[in-house]
């Protein structure tokens, strides 16, 4: 494909009600306000920032969105949920943002999405994981991009069905992420293998694990298969610590993330080899819109894309997309057009189901592997997120009524 044939059809369908920039552009800039942990994870904040700004320029080299430029405000909450909500009033009453966006660690994007829920503005989680954020706890004004800690949870556990391990143990942060995803696994696991068992859990604190001790846990436990969520720092020291002292050896291990680039980089040589994971295969993708984006972001900031980066991309996308389609910038437009939004992206087109406001973007599926003295994913295969979705009727009995 063309590649400005490409990025005019992106743009396009991106932000239906999009036109030159006339008149109208003395209205000023469309603000949304950014709120992430731009410090205090700055390796995984920075990346889809990046994205975020390739985004906006592209969009606004268009004519931008309703004949305006489209701006981000960036601020940083420090990881902490109080910070943020307390940004989150800042840049609704003060700064003229018309919606709210961001987040990486579920604590924090829940606590957005509470507040956003109770005041009444359009949030868009892009990279909180925890089930709950759409359906214990979802709400009308809440919606999600990243394909959720079920969705992904789910791709491993068919996996795991297929891969003759009976018995199952799992480490995840003591955090909603965490728990979500374990339960997420357990669930889909039993359904597919209702002889599974599982023999062993482990619960470390989000960056505080003790890895040493939860490796000698686990072996101890005796597992066929370790289901592991570990990410960041984490995953470094269970990685390294369960390298030294064998534990992966004749044993399956899906890890939730540990594919992505973001995790499994850092670790270099020591990357684990033949674990079933979710990631981001940046290095193979060439063409389509997928291989578009990479190159985009590569000539732009000299750097390869993390999987963060496509995310900030598609939040700005979506949000285009979504202030297009309602032709206006008022909350209860906004809103409205984000239900069963189309959005055409790297990873294809995606919708966000009016059912729970959870988006259909899918995760790629593979095996880590060694190349060029580091970790990579082969033989991987990207799943659609609608396939790994309860249906709109199963929704009604996990999300309070709006």
């Amino acid at each position: 494909m063309n590649r400005n044939t490409f990025l005019k059809g992106l743009v396009a369908s991106a932000a239906l009600a999009l036109t030159p920039l006339t008149a109208s552009a003395q209205d000023g800039p469309i603000l949304i306000g950014e709120i992430n942990h731009y410090k205090r994870l700055a390796a995984f904040a920075g990346p889809y920032k990046q994205g975020i700004e390739l985004a906006l320029e592209q969009i606004n080299a268009q004519g931008g969105v309703l004949g305006r430029p489209l701006e981000f405000i960036f601020r940083d909450d420090q990881g902490e949920p109080g910070e943020a909500i307390k940004i989150a009033e800042e840049l609704m009453t003060r700064e003229g943002t018309v919606m709210l966006t961001g987040s990486i660690l579920s604590n924090v994007g829940l606590a957005i999405s509470s507040f956003a829920g109770e005041k009444g503005y359009v949030y868009l989680a892009a990279e909180p994981l925890a089930d709950s954020l759409v359906w214990s706890a979802g709400n009308k004004y809440t919606f999600r991009l990243r394909s959720s800690t079920h969705m992904q949870a789910s791709m491993l556990a068919e996996a795991a069905a297929q891969s003759g391990a009976q018995t199952f143990a799992t480490i995840a942060p003591n955090y909603a992420y965490g728990k979500d995803a374990v339960a997420a696994f357990k669930s889909s696991l039993l359904e597919l293998m209702p002889e599974a068992e599982f023999v062993a859990e482990q619960w470390p604190g989000v960056f505080k694990i003790d890895a040493g001790a939860e490796v000698q846990a686990l072996e101890r436990a005796k597992p066929d298969a370790i289901y592991n969520v570990t990410f960041g720092p984490d995953l470094a020291k269970f990685v390294r610590e369960g390298g030294d002292r064998g534990l992966f050896d004749g044993r399956q291990i899906f890890g939730l993330l540990s594919g992505e680039p973001e995790y499994l980089d850092p670790l270099g040589d020591e990357a684990p080899e033949g674990w079933t994971v979710t990631g981001y295969p940046w290095y193979d993708l060439k063409d389509g819109p997928a291989g578009a984006f990479v190159a985009d972001y590569q000539a732009r900031f000299e750097d390869y894309p993390r999987l963060g980066s496509m995310v900030g991309y598609m939040t700005v996308q979506s949000i285009a997309a979504a202030i297009g389609r309602a032709g206006s910038t008022e909350t209860e437009a906004i809103r409205a057009a984000f239900e069963d939004l189309q959005v055409a992206t790297p990873v294809g087109e995606i919708t966000y189901r009016a059912a729970d406001n959870q988006s259909t973007m899918g995760a790629y599926v593979g095996t880590t592997a060694l190349r060029d003295g580091g970790g990579v994913v082969v033989d991987w295969a990207y799943k659609d997120g609608a396939d790994y979705l309860p249906s709109p009727e199963e929704v009604k009995d996990l999300r309070p009524a709006d």
